[in-house]
C-alpha cells in the first residue's frame, strides 16, 4: 500500500497550536508553584504562635523564636497583706521579663522590677520604700516529649541589686521543672514545681524552699484564653517556716500575633499569704 499523501495547510497549524498552549500553561505551571515555594519558605519562618508565661504564677515550658526578642511584663501590679498586725501594701510599675531565642528550644531570660513602691504600717508606726527590684538571669530548655506534652529546665539566679527593705541583700538560686499537657485542643494543664535555696532571715547560711501549682488553661473564642490555679509554696527558714497558698484567675488576649494583653487576681487562701494580688500585663514579641 502507498504512504497517504501529505496534506499541507490549516491542519499543519493545530500541533503549533497545542504546542504553545502547552508552553503558556506549563509557565503558568511553574510560575505558580514557584509562588507556593516562597510562600510555604516564608510561613516556615515565621515564628510560632505567641506563647507566653503569662498570666498567673505559672511557668510555660515555650521558649522565645530563635533570633526573636520577647518582653512580658506587669504594667502595673498590687497587693495587700496583713500578718502580726503589720499591713503591708505593695505597687510595682513595670516587671518586665525580656527573653532572647538562641534556639527554638532555647533562650536567656532577664527579669527585674523597675520601680517598686512598699508601705508597712503597725498602729501609728510604718515604713515605706522605694526603688528597683532584684534581678533574675534565667536559662529555659525545652523538651518535647510526644505531641502533646512537654517539660523545660529553667535554672534560675538572683543578684541583689534591690536596696534594704525591697531585698535581702543575697544571691540566691533555684531550678523550676514546668510540664505542659494539651488534653485537648481547648484545655491545657499546667504544673510547674520549683526548688530555692534562700538566704537565711537572720544570721548566715541558706535554707531550701519549694513551691508548686496546678494550672488548667482554656483557649476561649476571639483569641481569649482564661487561667485558673492553685499555688502553694513552703519555706523552711529556720527563723520560722512558712507555708503560702493561694487561688489564681487570669485572662489574656491575642491582640495581634506578636502582642498579648493580661490581667488577673490573685487570692491567697490561708494566713501567711497575701490576701489579694492584682495586674495588668503585656507581652510582645520583635
Amino acid at each position: 500500500m502507498s504512504p497517504a499523501p501529505v496534506k499541507f495547510g490549516s491542519p499543519k497549524r493545530a500541533p503549533a497550536r497545542r504546542l504553545r498552549r502547552a508552553g503558556l500553561l506549563g509557565t503558568l505551571l511553574l510560575v505558580g508553584l514557584s509562588r507556593a515555594a516562597v510562600a510555604l519558605a516564608a510561613s516556615a519562618n515565621d515564628p510560632a504562635p505567641l506563647c507566653t508565661d503569662r498570666p498567673t504564677k505559672s511557668t510555660g515550658t515555650c521558649t522565645a523564636d530563635a533570633g526573636h526578642l520577647q518582653i512580658e511584663s506587669d504594667l502595673v501590679s498590687y497587693s495587700e497583706s496583713t500578718a502580726g498586725g503589720v499591713v503591708a501594701q505593695t505597687w510595682v510599675l513595670l516587671n518586665p521579663t525580656v527573653k532572647y531565642g538562641i534556639t527554638n528550644n532555647l533562650d536567656v531570660e532577664a527579669t527585674a522590677a523597675l520601680a517598686i513602691a512598699s508601705h508597712a504600717a503597725s498602729g501609728p508606726q510604718s515604713e515605706t520604700a522605694a526603688g528597683v527590684g532584684d534581678l533574675y538571669l534565667k536559662l529555659k530548655r525545652r523538651l518535647p516529649l510526644g505531641t502533646r506534652t512537654e517539660i523545660a529546665l529553667l535554672p534560675v539566679l538572683k543578684l541583689p541589686t534591690a536596696k534594704h527593705g525591697l531585698g535581702n541583700g543575697a544571691v540566691e538560686w533555684g531550678l523550676l521543672v514546668p510540664v505542659v499537657v494539651r488534653l485537648d485542643d481547648d484545655w491545657s494543664l499546667n504544673l510547674s514545681p520549683e526548688i530555692d535555696r534562700l538566704h537565711n532571715t537572720a544570721g548566715s547560711g541558706y535554707h531550701t524552699a519549694s513551691a508548686q501549682l496546678i494550672n488548667l488553661s482554656r483557649s476561649l473564642p476571639h483569641d481569649w484564653s482564661l487561667s485558673f490555679e492553685w499555688w502553694s509554696a513552703w519555706d523552711a527558714d529556720p527563723a520560722g517556716a512558712t507555708h503560702q497558698a493561694a487561688l489564681d484567675l487570669g485572662f489574656a488576649c491575642l491582640l495581634r500575633r506578636n502582642l498579648q494583653m493580661d490581667i488577673g487576681v490573685n487570692r491567697g487562701i490561708n494566713a501567711a499569704t497575701p490576701k489579694i494580688q492584682a495586674y495588668l500585663g503585656i507581652a510582645k514579641r520583635y
